[in-house]
């Protein structure tokens, strides 16, 4: 595997490890927690949900060929509570992660370096698939906290629990060294 199919396996792979971990969060919550504000600045999870929706419909559509700040996309819209339902909030999750996903397994790795642009800002493929993996990384975190707060002493960790990282050292050192990504075989976080 040369560096830029390992490149395009593992944004693959990271993309899936961050949407996994909003999907469990947001899995432990109702129709109305997910509606949740700490105070009236901030963002509940189905804002977030509603914006990283639209960001990647955005960036990912027509990808390698129109900019990724489309004409059609209302950036300041996405910040408003717009979903009468979790199921609704859920299906636009999905689309967007679809589009996302659909965009990376055609890409090729010749197309690594090829430009693309956001905003007029010209940037590799490469360049451009990691500004997004960091930015819907940054978004799930904020939807696992959000969820870890409305759950407090009902939340179960989607990580190494509290008190558990020596029996997770332990397990992942008592397997051959071997070549894997880090959440293959999980099981003491899983």
């Amino acid at each position: 595997m040369n560096a830029s199919e390992n490149f395009l396996a593992i944004s693959s792979k990271m993309f899936g490890y961050y949407k996994g971990l909003a999907d469990k969060a947001m899995a432990t919550l109702n129709e109305e927690e997910i509606h949740w504000r700490a105070n009236d600045t901030s963002n509940s999870i189905a804002i977030i949900v509603h914006h990283m929706s639209g960001n990647m419909l955005s960036r990912f559509t027509d990808f390698l060929t129109s900019d990724g700040e489309k004409e059609w996309r209302n950036r300041d819209a996405e910040f408003t509570d717009v979903y009468t339902s979790k199921e609704e909030m859920l299906a636009a999750w999905e689309k967007g992660w679809s589009c996302l996903l659909s965009t990376l397994e055609g890409l090729k790795p010749d197309d690594m370096m090829s430009i693309v642009y956001i905003r007029n800002e010209g940037h590799t493929v490469l360049e451009a698939i990691t500004r997004q993996v960091a930015h819907y990384a940054y978004h799930s975190g904020q939807i696992v906290y959000l969820a870890k707060m409305i759950r407090d002493k009902d939340w179960q960790s989607l990580s190494i629990a509290r008190g558990q990282s020596a029996a997770y050292n332990q397990e992942k050192f008592d397997q051959e060294k071997d070549r894997r990504f880090f959440t293959d075989g999980k099981t003491a976080s899983s």
